[in-house]
């Protein structure tokens, strides 16, 4: 993909450019990521106990935020994300792990109810409201009880807001309406703060 397609107004395109662009410098910082993920993941832990889980990871970039639930004992972890590079750097950093390129709206090569958990980190506010919508139905689809999703909950630091701007994200519409829109799809919802304008949403089906 060549730069024009950073001013796309095809969202998809926009966004699997961007994010191949940004795989390498991702990689590099991918244990930065995974360490600061280890304390929101304690705090899940907490919540639900991870050991002997079956885990969807969607849009699991370079594999930072599975690998940090890998700790925690679950049965098996697989990795989903668009960008072709994210999951070359996902393989390199995480070996052990099982990473694929999918479309996070469209997910059918999952039958329904295939994991204990299904979640994603830091991916629905990169989306706007149509596309969240629609991948919380294919995680609910693919779930057998838990949806999880690690993001913004509060106060966002500068360089990330700086950070989010070039992504041309919908961050700001997400931390205002997102508890809104997961509570309309989810009967059971939690949402639990953790540090730097972060926290845990989390939904339980019956």
């Amino acid at each position: 993909m060549s730069v024009k397609h950073y001013f796309s107004k095809n969202a998809d395109k926009r966004a699997k450019f961007i994010f191949n662009l940004i795989a390498p410098i991702y990689g590099r910082l991918d244990k930065k990521l995974e360490a600061g993920f280890y304390s929101t993941v304690l705090i899940l832990n907490n919540e639900i106990n991870i050991a002997g889980k079956t885990i969807l990871d969607i849009g699991s970039g370079t594999g930072a935020w599975s690998s940090s639930l890998n700790k925690f004992g679950p049965a098996y972890i697989q990795g989903i994300d668009f960008s072709e590079k994210m999951i070359l750097q996902a393989q390199k950093n995480h070996p052990e792990l099982k990473f694929n390129q999918g479309n996070a709206e469209n997910l059918s090569e999952f039958e329904d109810n295939s994991f204990d958990i299904v979640t994603a980190s830091f991916v629905l506010h990169g989306v706007k409201k149509e596309k969240r919508a629609n991948i919380l139905n294919e995680m609910n689809r693919i779930s057998k009880k838990y949806i999880i999703l690690n993001d913004f909950t509060g106060k966002t630091p500068l360089f990330i807001r700086f950070l989010e701007f070039m992504e041309r994200s919908d961050y700001k519409n997400f931390k205002q309406n997102f508890c809104s829109e997961f509570k309309a799809k989810f009967n059971n919802t939690k949402k639990i703060r953790a540090r730097y304008g972060t926290g845990l949403y989390i939904a339980q089906k019956y």
